[in-house]
């Protein structure tokens, strides 16, 4: 997970030039794994994983306020910079539901069956209502970026990706709420494209691109 581009080799956080990324998520982790191969930086990405950081207890009431507990969590025990994401699925018919607690969704946290099934449940009667009228939905994806563990000024980044929510799952590729997630513009659920393609426009593409432009040259 490290590049070796040099263009910004002034931004030295640490000697070893070392930055921590505070998820144990698999399905995140090779997805950002992706994204930094991509970005021009001359910096080691490290899950906290392999430092044995375990996940840090989100009681923010927002996805920027649990992003911001995440990095500071995984910096104050390694001692390192830390980049956190913090995302989810927002359904506007469900008062934005499942939002923060998007891996939880159903008890559960990280089953993805159980939140799927639970969604399609909750919006049963939405749809029953509003017949052949697409539901809504919006990926959300905000990163926080420390550069010690009291950092005063974190470095925010989101993205948004909109969408319509499926009746049943399609698509075998991606994790989480991607069989339901629905392109109309692509025909095709963020499950079913390519993990290049889906790099190029998700909410956690936009999200990292949003984060290495705020960063000093």
């Amino acid at each position: 997970m490290s590049t070796t581009n040099t263009s910004r080799s002034s931004i030295q956080s640490t000697p070893d030039n070392q930055w921590v990324l505070a998820s144990n998520n698999k399905g995140k982790l090779a997805e950002f794994k992706r994204l930094f191969a991509e970005a021009d930086l001359d910096v080691t990405i490290i899950p906290q994983g392999q430092l044995d950081i375990e996940d840090a207890i989100e009681d923010g009431l927002s996805f920027v306020e649990n992003a911001i507990i995440k990095a500071r969590h995984a910096s104050r025990i390694s001692g390192l910079p830390a980049i956190a994401d913090d995302s989810g699925l927002c359904v506007p018919a469900l008062g934005n539901a499942p939002g923060i607690y998007s891996a939880r969704y159903a008890g559960e946290h990280g089953n993805d069956g159980k939140n799927n099934i639970k969604l399609i449940a909750d919006l049963q009667p939405i749809r029953t209502e509003h017949a052949n009228k697409p539901i809504k939905g919006l990926f959300v994806c905000v990163l926080a970026m420390v550069r010690h563990a009291d950092d005063p000024l974190p470095i925010i980044a989101q993205g948004l990706w909109q969408g319509e929510i499926l009746e049943t799952a399609h698509g075998d590729g991606g994790f989480g709420y991607d069989p339901l997630f629905w392109l109309p513009e692509l025909q095709a659920s963020a499950a079913s494209l390519s993990a290049a393609d889906k790099n190029s426009i998700s909410h956690r593409g936009q999200a990292i691109q949003r984060l290495l432009a705020q960063l000093p040259l």
